[in-house]
């Protein structure tokens, strides 16, 4: 799993980026989104990101990548809460 923060000044390349991750993700907070998926397509995302996404930025931008394992501990509060998933296995 992935967690992207984002910061970009650019109107027109902050909705594109964002529409970007809304194809594999889900939008946790306005500049935060949640990616699961396969390995081989986190990786593909990241090299999307260096190769498009990178080269467009201000001095002011940045992308923050974090790499959560299904180990990590998330902990939630007011809204946040609404968003947590049980599995049920029948």
């Amino acid at each position: 799993m992935l967690l992207i923060s984002y910061d970009i000044s650019d109107t027109k390349l902050r909705t594109k980026f964002s529409k970007y991750l809304l194809k594999y993700g889900e939008r946790l907070q306005y500049s935060v989104f949640e990616i699961k998926n396969s390995e081989r397509v986190l990786v593909n995302i990241e090299t999307q990101i260096k190769q498009y996404f990178e080269k467009r930025f201000s001095q002011d931008d940045s992308i923050m990548i974090f790499h959560m394992s299904p180990s990590c501990k998330i902990t939630r509060y007011g809204y946040a809460k609404n968003q947590e998933r049980d599995v049920l296995i029948f």
